[in-house]
């Protein structure tokens, strides 16, 4: 039987996914710390929480977590991102005149991906040096968002999660979404996958830029992402497809396949 390994963080999602599991009829065991006990690292089937907690526990098992490399967005054709996007420092971001929207290379979500200007509310030199690697990319409006689980060029599930900046959750708890919206979102997702190479699984955010069309937002770490109004139980699909032993890594896999993290 598989098991689904939980961060120590409650939150709604993994509340929401430890339920997936259970009805999927998964163990499940969410952790007191960073580290897995003896006797716990048979049949994992997936991880979820932190990107850093991922990456320490899936080390630890042997477990290769599979990702986007910081690259794969500002390498997408520029029919599929819609505007200027590249791999830099913060060093280059404190020094911009020009406002540019900045955040982090690694997807750890070290400061708040947003606009800045003069380097006005990035972290200091101490906090994070000149060399840190970031996304810096043309400032855009998005009139909405939508987040995708993706498992082998396929989306499982899909969910609004931002409408002009604001959450898209409605009054109900639910999160609306036209069936035009649906078949836009589709539509550039088939795009995505008939013109580059996409990880087996991932989360790609989708949305439609004012005055420019339907464009990737970003990619994400699928075993740190936020569920929003997606199907659970397709989440963990995507979960147990990004989750592989080193030993067993094959084929297409092994181009995406994240660095083991470090262990102390």
């Amino acid at each position: 039987m598989s098991t689904l390994i939980l961060s120590p963080r409650y939150s709604d999602d993994s509340r929401v996914m430890r339920a997936a599991a259970i009805r999927a009829g998964w163990n499940v065991l969410r952790l007191g710390g960073w580290r897995v006990p003896e006797g716990q690292t048979d049949s994992v089937g997936a991880l979820y929480g932190e990107p850093l907690f991922a990456e320490v526990i899936a080390a630890q098992l042997g477990i290769a977590l599979l990702d986007a490399p910081k690259e794969w967005l500002p390498d997408l054709p520029m029919s599929l991102r819609q505007r200027d996007i590249r791999v830099s420092t913060l060093g280059e971001a404190r020094r911009s005149a020009d406002p540019v929207f900045v955040k982090p290379a690694d997807g750890r979500k070290g400061f708040a991906g947003a606009v800045y200007r003069d380097g006005q509310g990035l972290p200091s030199a101490q906090a994070c040096p000149d060399e840190t690697p970031v996304l810096i990319a043309e400032p855009v409006r998005w009139e909405a968002e939508f987040r995708c689980f993706i498992k082998d060029a396929a989306v499982l599930t899909m969910s609004p999660y931002l409408r002009d900046g604001e959450l898209a959750r409605a009054d109900d708890g639910g999160w609306p979404m036209t069936s035009a919206e649906a078949d836009a979102v589709r539509a550039c997702a088939e795009r995505l996958f008939a013109e580059v190479p996409t990880p087996p699984a991932i989360v790609v955010d989708i949305g439609l830029i004012e005055g420019r069309g339907w464009a990737v937002v970003e990619a994400n770490s699928a075993f740190g992402a936020g569920v929003y109004g997606c199907d659970p139980e397709l989440v963990l699909e995507v979960l147990a497809r990004g989750c592989i032993p080193r030993t067993e890594l094959s084929g297409n896999d092994i181009r995406w396949a994240a660095p083991s993290a470090d262990l102390i």
